[in-house]
């Protein structure tokens, strides 16, 4: 484990100035799969496969010391006649997984219960495509003491709400033993990811309850499939999101803090009271989750740097990074991360609800009139329950409006030869806002990565996105026009 997190910090430290992500060794040579328009993670269209791998990660004791090695125990599929290149590629891929099922040290010892934590982590490759690993940490079946193991699934597809219902099928039949969940997870792999809004079903045997079931539905919506806004409602004030939000959008450095992979009960409990959805009263959201909705909130455009939802602990000098970063990162760490040698980072303690470190101008980056829109439309209908979609729309759908408004007018400035490829006319679209302060912040924010992917794909296609974004733009536009209207009228 140490010298894989000598290469992947070597790694890093040689692609600073791409902006490099941290796992940037898990491949040489770069492939396809993921990375658009939805967070950090793209929309898909139906008929790929659900996932890559499916793999159970156990503590194995080293055999020097009482500490323990995660170490993968079993694997599906196995991958059998593969060239040496995607050999070399998959043992990559293979050796760095344990440490991300693990992030929280190897000092362990065996137990009699423990609660179950689901969670996730990115992997980033050179090209900025990712994979996604989703993880259900627990104990095996038995008795006395023993220690816990993780069922961890691989794919580029970002949907964690459907994922945490398949790894509920997998812990389900792990209860009985571990060969029931092969024929699952073999017509799973067999079966095409569903498109938005469409479900597929799954026939599956499981001893003693017969043949089941299984319906697996993908989110109409798909823009906000992958995230829980109740993560950053129960642990932060609408200011402070506000200020992650405005950290986010000019690429700065951002970590939050959190006991362990699930996160204690943070002092926003009046106001995540509020919104909290009915059938989930109880449940404690994950490190991961708060990063996953934070990520979230720059819909439509994508984190293209360093993100790490749980850094394990020999990665921790990830933080010193001169680059942009989004990385969550263990309480029990705090002190040495605050020791570290770092430059202009916003450190959030979603445990206390407040922030440790900042730059000072969080507050400023964005125009006042728009911050005011965003809180206002965040406190709306507070004193009604919601569902988890109402929440999520209700908490992304400010911010989407945001950039609706800074730079929705993006389409009508990207100037196409007669072959179809697309100019952007920068100067120009800066100079159609109206607004001084708007004005500032898109000239900054225009310098981001982020809006550099977002443009270059814009100028790519022909026509716009037909997407969530795009009839947001619509529907603004139209309500500029009738506002026109009625200005004339009146007059």
């Amino acid at each position: 484990m140490d010298g894989l997190g000598r290469r992947l910090r070597a790694s890093l430290r040689l692609k600073r100035g791409r902006g490099g992500s941290l796992q940037d060794n898990l491949r040489d040579s770069g492939k396809e799969p993921e990375r658009a328009q939805e967070h950090c993670l793209p929309a898909f269209a139906g008929g790929q496969h659900f996932f890559e791998y499916l793999l159970v990660v156990s503590l194995k004791k080293k055999s020097a010391g009482a500490d323990y090695e995660p170490t993968i125990t079993y694997q599906f599929p196995k991958r059998e006649n593969l060239l040496r290149g995607q050999q070399e590629e998959e043992e990559r891929l293979l050796g760095a997984i344990p440490l991300f099922c693990f992030p929280d040290g190897n000092e362990w010892a065996p137990l009699t219960e423990y609660p179950r934590e689901t969670f996730s982590f990115v992997l980033t490759n050179v090209d900025g495509s990712r994979k996604i690993g989703y993880c259900r940490r627990l104990l095996p079946a038995g008795r006395g003491p023993r220690l816990p193991k993780v069922y961890c699934i691989i794919s580029c597809l970002g949907c964690f709400g459907l994922f945490s219902k398949i790894l509920d099928e997998v812990e389900k039949r792990h209860q009985i033993s571990l060969a029931v969940i092969y024929p699952f997870m073999q017509g799973l792999r067999e079966a095409a990811f569903p498109a938005p809004g469409k479900t597929v079903t799954l026939k599956s045997f499981i001893p003693d309850s017969g043949t089941e079931f299984i319906s697996l539905t993908r989110p109409l919506d798909s823009h906000l499939e992958h995230v829980d806004f109740s993560s950053l409602l129960r642990c932060l004030r609408f200011e402070q999101i506000l200020q992650i939000f405005a950290s986010a959008v000019l690429e700065r450095r951002i970590i939050f803090l959190a006991e362990g992979l699930r996160l204690c009960r943070g002092l926003n409990e009046t106001v995540y009271s509020r919104f909290r959805p009915p059938c989930q009263a109880h449940t404690y959201c994950t490190l991961s989750q708060c990063i996953h909705a934070a990520a979230a909130l720059l819909y439509p455009f994508s984190w293209a740097h360093t993100y790490i939802p749980v850094v394990p602990e020999s990665l921790l000098d990830t933080v010193c990074c001169p680059t942009p970063f989004m990385v969550g990162v263990q309480t029990r760490f705090q002190q040495q991360v605050m020791d570290s040698p770092m430059e202009e980072v916003l450190l959030v303690n979603l445990c206390e609800g407040t922030f440790l470190m900042s730059v000072g101008d969080e507050k400023d980056i964005l125009p006042p009139k728009l911050q005011d829109d965003i809180l206002d439309s965040l406190g709306r209908g507070t004193n009604e329950p919601q569902t988890s979609e109402q929440l999520n729309e209700h908490v992304s759908g400010p911010f989407v409006q945001f950039f609706v408004k800074t730079v929705g007018h993006y389409a009508s400035y990207i100037k196409r030869e007669a072959n179809g490829q697309g100019h952007f006319q920068e100067r120009a679209f800066c100079k159609a806002l109206t607004s001084k302060a708007n004005r500032r912040f898109v000239k900054k924010f225009v310098k981001t990565q982020l809006f550099s992917l977002f443009i270059q794909e814009a100028e790519k296609s022909r026509n716009p996105p037909a997407g969530y974004f795009q009839q947001k733009i619509l529907e603004y536009e139209d309500q500029k026009k009738q506002k026109k209207s009625r200005e004339k009228t009146v007059k």
